[in-house]
């Protein structure tokens, strides 16, 4: 309940709006982009997660709603579907509704290897290209820094045959910080993920690492797991939102989270399609400047 509240206080716009009139209203106010440092190709700011959220059976219910979450990123101009074999179902569904839809070159397929040892790696990996039905990935992470440096030989050797474009590592905790920032200085890695959100900024020392080693940077958790959503129950969104093109909550806390020059793209999972058109116009518009980020967590703090 907490962010249909949220967006019913904040007026409401995105989730009022129809597929069709958005899909004419994305057109004319395209997503953002920034620039991957490995490559230069542009990446669109919003993705979505799978976990939980895609870890389900596809009844014709199901399907249809996901296919819709589906329909609104890539109608906005999103592209990354970020998953992991540690998500139960995630990555076959992702890949049904995919081949379903026809969606498969609209997406950047994120996923991850969750294992130790080089052949267990490989196979693990072998079954993600299989559920997601292709036989290339746009990216692959190491997941949690599981048995990082036997996966990282191999993530090489694979983007080396074009199996994928991107590699990454990826870590949940601040207790890691430190070790992912030693392999950003000492790897050549395209992307790394962590959580980031506006009140837990702990990891913003590994943004500057980033920035300085020309690695991507994609983050989660940005919604505290609905937390900040009920932090601001029943709190109007401050009018200064709107010299960033903020008309939510939701576009609120991920618009802080990109805001950061080193933040490539946020991952906010969701399942529901009212939830998909508010979290892409986070992505459409101005993102927060330096002055206006401390404002916003000022805001908050003082809630």
């Amino acid at each position: 309940m907490g962010r249909r509240k949220a967006l019913g206080l904040a007026g409401g716009a995105a989730a009022l709006v129809a597929l069709p009139e958005f899909a004419l209203t994305a057109a004319n106010r395209p997503m953002l982009t920034k620039a991957i440092p490995s490559s230069g190709e542009k990446l669109p700011v919003i993705g979505v997660g799978t976990y939980l959220t895609f870890d389900v059976g596809m009844n014709a219910e199901e399907r249809a709603r996901l296919t819709k979450v589906l329909d609104v990123l890539f109608a906005a101009g999103g592209r990354m579907i970020d998953s992991s074999p540690m998500y139960g179902r995630a990555e076959a569904s992702s890949g049904a509704l995919l081949g379903a839809m026809g969606g498969r070159r609209k997406a950047f397929i994120a996923t991850k290897v969750w294992t130790s040892g080089r052949e267990e790696g490989v196979a693990q990996m072998r079954r993600s290209l299989k559920r997601f039905r292709t036989d290339k990935i746009e990216l692959m992470q190491v997941h949690n820094l599981v048995d990082w440096r036997t996966q990282l030989k191999t993530l090489r050797e694979w983007k080396e045959k074009g199996v994928f474009k991107y590699i990454g590592i990826t870590h949940y905790s601040s207790s890691s910080w430190r070790d992912l920032a030693a392999i950003l200085r000492a790897e050549p890695i395209d992307f790394v993920q962590f959580p980031y959100s506006i009140v837990n900024r702990e990891a913003a020392p590994l943004l500057d690492v980033a920035r300085e080693t020309k690695t991507a940077v994609i983050t989660h958790l940005n919604f505290e797991r609905g937390r900040l959503f009920r932090k601001v129950r029943g709190v109007r969104l401050p009018p200064w939102a709107g010299e960033f093109d903020c008309m939510s909550w939701g576009q609120f806390f991920l618009k802080f989270a990109l805001a950061h020059p080193a933040s490539s793209c946020v991952i906010p999972g969701t399942s529901r399609v009212k939830h998909m058109l508010d979290n892409v116009q986070a992505g459409m518009g101005r993102l927060p400047d330096a002055r206006q980020a401390a404002r916003m967590v000022r805001a908050i703090e003082a809630m």
